[in-house]
């Protein structure tokens, strides 16, 4: 007797749908199931059940596409932001060395956060203090960063805000997405459970059937 229960829930659908389809398919197992309360009625109950399920699993697989698509664009945008940035921050310690306020207003010492959120604030102080400074704007100018490349680089760093926002909210349709799948299959599984057991009660004279259906 196989064990639903331990199955992936591929197997366990795989499982459901047969034997919901071979049942319906089969005329005389379904008036031995009707002396039990299972008519097509209630038999065509479960097989809307399980597509639900089938659709609600699909649609988690769709939203968790999207949020590793979502991922790949964060990881694309901050290479791409972190590369201008450790540039221009190369830049800024030679045009400003010295200069203990631009130490201070653009992080100019230290490593580098390695992780995002740190990184980030390091990366968006540098842009914001820089370009509300007409000096410290005024000595990277002379370093061919003007205000203009400067905004074009900031940019950089609020598109990887923007897509990690994007991120986190398609991680958050992903997780409801799971939930509404995993409730709707405990109803399913619920279903079965008392639909196998009726099954094997309506078989007792003809247990080939249960072969039929996967039991």
């Amino acid at each position: 007797m196989p064990d639903f229960k331990n199955q992936s829930i591929e197997d366990r659908m795989f499982a459901a749908q047969m034997m919901i389809n071979n049942t319906l398919d089969d005329p005389d197992l379904m008036a031995a199931l009707s002396q039990f309360g299972y008519g097509e009625d209630k038999v065509q109950a479960g097989k809307a059940l399980f597509d639900q399920v089938k659709a609600l699993d699909l649609q988690q697989l769709v939203e968790y596409g999207i949020q590793y698509e979502a991922t790949e664009s964060v990881k694309k945008a901050w290479a791409t932001a972190k590369k201008a940035y450790m540039r221009t921050l190369k830049v800024a310690r030679i045009a400003l060395v010295g200069n203990l306020k631009a130490e201070e207003a653009l992080l100019l010492r230290g490593r580098r956060k390695d992780g995002l959120a740190e990184w980030l604030d390091q990366a968006t102080t540098f842009y914001t203090n820089l370009l509300h400074d007409a000096e410290l704007s005024g000595k990277m100018a002379e370093y061919g960063y003007t205000p203009a490349k400067l905004d074009a680089e900031a940019e950089l760093v609020r598109a990887v805000v923007a897509a990690r926002v994007l991120q986190k909210q398609n991680k958050g349709n992903a997780r409801q997405a799971t939930s509404r799948r995993n409730a709707k299959l405990a109803e399913l599984d619920a279903w079965l459970s008392d639909f196998r057991a009726i099954l094997r009660v309506a078989t007792e004279d003809n247990p080939t059937w249960l072969k039929k259906l996967g039991m």
